[in-house]
């Protein structure tokens, strides 16, 4: 075993033999693909449907008619549509969504068809980008967001750089930070929270991270691999 592998072990070994405490209402999402599926599929809606997560995350793209169908990059076809994504999903009320936008063609016809399948109130944007905001504010009254930003870890244990994301994610309407899990500080979520602001973090999937992101305390963490999570933090935990 190399000595990288051997570090790694004896990390996950030390945070093992660590308590946990996670805010009320943490949650795990599932990332679109989770558990070895195809990404956007409707094996992977199944899949994640039957698993013990809060949350199930997947992309939403426009076809050259403007229907919203789950896909991450431009559809060439065949894609799952969203109106099969929600039928679905309108089974499992306890089931929040996080649609993770890559286009904002025509963002009111997720909302709308969200409102047809009678699961508006589970869904929430990810994947919203500063270019994104008036089409998000424009187009859509009755979904929350997160504000995606990326988050320079060197930068992110000073208190400057820190009230001056959080006041980016106030003024844009959002109710949190979505970023990636290598940016992630403790000093980062614990000033977010006392600002009343959730912090989500992407995309924590081998096990020594997930240790380390969940030692940070967030509010939601986003992994391709939700049942070693799950046991990592059946594991550990103590909800405060």
């Amino acid at each position: 075993m190399s000595a990288f592998l051997i570090n790694d072990y004896l990390k996950v070994k030390e945070y093992k033999n660590l308590p946990l405490s996670l805010p009320r209402g943490f949650t795990v999402t599932a990332h679109t693909g989770c558990e070895g599926t195809e990404e956007n599929s409707l094996n992977f809606l199944e899949k994640a449907l039957s698993l013990d997560v809060e949350i199930i995350e997947f992309d939403v793209s426009f076809d050259e008619n403007e229907n919203p169908v789950l896909a991450h990059d431009t559809p060439k076809g065949g894609e799952v549509e969203l109106s099969q994504a929600f039928d679905l999903i309108s089974k499992h009320p306890n089931v929040r969504v996080n649609v993770d936008i890559k286009e904002t063609t025509a963002l009111d016809k997720i909302e709308k068809c969200a409102e047809e399948y009678g699961v508006l109130d589970q869904i929430f944007f990810t994947g919203v980008k500063d270019e994104f905001l008036d089409a998000v504010k424009e187009q859509t009254e009755n979904v929350e967001y997160y504000l995606n930003v990326n988050v320079n870890k060197r930068k992110a244990k000073s208190s400057d750089y820190l009230r001056e994301i959080c006041d980016k994610v106030k003024q844009s309407g959002a109710i949190g930070i979505n970023f990636k899990y290598t940016g992630a500080t403790r000093e980062l979520v614990e000033y977010f929270h006392n600002e009343g602001l959730l912090v989500s973090i992407w995309t924590v999937d081998k096990e020594k991270a997930m240790h380390e992101i969940l030692s940070l305390s967030p509010d939601n963490i986003t992994t391709r691999n939700p049942v070693k999570l799950r046991e990592i933090i059946n594991g550990r935990t103590n909800i405060s």
